[in-house]
């Protein structure tokens, strides 16, 4: 994978450099993250003042397994965010080969082959890396659609999959060599939190455990992350929400004459003429969308908070 590939969604200061503004004044549409985020309540002190304690640690992680059905037989570790694991996770096993059905995020591709890893798409892989749902194209997949069936080490990215809980890979979290992911920024629309997880193989767990140190996760977000994972209401409330925008969006796309894709709630994919003249039109409305170098065709847009709707209209005018 080249520097050129390994693009991502944000990037508001580029989009300032090259189109003006201040970043008040930008809508930034190229990321996946909820924008009507979790609200913070008022925290104690102590989740500033003091290191996180085993107490604060453990509510999370309760909440985190009774939410997201994990096995008993499964491990369970809170990151500093997602990436942190990606990053991580390539050095549990020695290297070899890892299927990566793309196109897809593209960290997990830079961190294997940054640990000596041979990308492919070959069925005998040793490690298999599948984003469920898929990033951008919202691709779905089960147990027998697997790109390597019998690799060693599976990893299974469900950062997107809160959005469609009943969809989700959770059970293979008990298999050996069986590792799932998921983030807390995007669904629940707090990216700044930092705050991730990894549930599977215990003993590949406990050497991610081992890597990341004491106090991996600041007190605040275990704080956050604990309420917020146990608040059931706010969640069927919020993927209802989603879902009814990311419809609204669709429609006002396809009246300004682009297809749409694919996606999750979240955001969605969409098939214009020239991506990069769409994004030049959006941005001269301060609106930041994300296209693709692999692609001259797609375009990636997020939700708009329910204020930026009348700037979503005009600029599809």
């Amino acid at each position: 994978m080249t520097k050129e590939q390994r693009d991502h969604g944000g990037g508001i200061d580029a989009a300032i450099a090259r189109f003006k503004g201040t970043r008040i004044g930008w809508i930034d549409l190229s990321t996946g993250i909820n924008p009507h985020p979790y609200p913070i309540r008022t925290l104690p002190s102590d989740a500033w003042t003091a290191l996180p304690d085993s107490a604060a640690a453990s509510r999370l992680l309760d909440a985190a397994r009774t939410l997201w059905n994990v096995p008993p037989e499964a491990d369970l570790l809170a990151a500093p965010g997602a990436s942190s694991l990606i990053a991580r996770i390539p050095g549990l096993a020695p290297a070899g080969s890892v299927a990566i059905p793309g196109p897809t995020y593209n960290e997990h591709a830079a961190a294997f082959a940054a640990h000596g890893w041979t990308v492919t798409d070959r069925t005998d892989a040793t490690a298999q890396v599948i984003v469920h749902p898929n990033n951008p194209d919202g691709r779905i997949w089960t147990q027998q659609t697997l790109p390597a069936p019998q690799a060693a080490l599976t990893i299974i990215d469900e950062s997107f999959c809160d959005v469609s809980p009943t969809q989700s890979l959770m059970a293979r979290a008990a298999a050996p060599g069986s590792l799932v992911l998921k983030s807390f920024g995007k669904f629940w629309g707090l990216a700044g939190l930092r705050l991730g997880f990894v549930a599977g193989d215990p003993g590949l767990v406990a050497q991610l455990r081992a890597a990341l140190g004491p106090w991996p996760v600041a007190g605040p977000a275990l704080a956050v992350g604990a309420e917020a994972l146990a608040d059931a209401g706010w969640a069927r409330t919020t993927r209802a929400r989603l879902a009814e925008d990311a419809a609204r969006l669709d429609a006002l796309m396809q009246i300004a004459g682009a297809r749409v894709l694919g996606g999750t709630t979240l955001f969605r994919l969409y098939e214009v003429e020239d991506a990069a003249a769409w994004q030049t039109k959006l941005a001269q409305h301060r609106i930041w969308s994300r296209i693709f170098p692999y692609n001259p065709r797609w375009l990636r847009l997020g939700l708009p908070h329910a204020l930026h709707w009348p700037r979503i209209n005009a600029a599809l005018a």
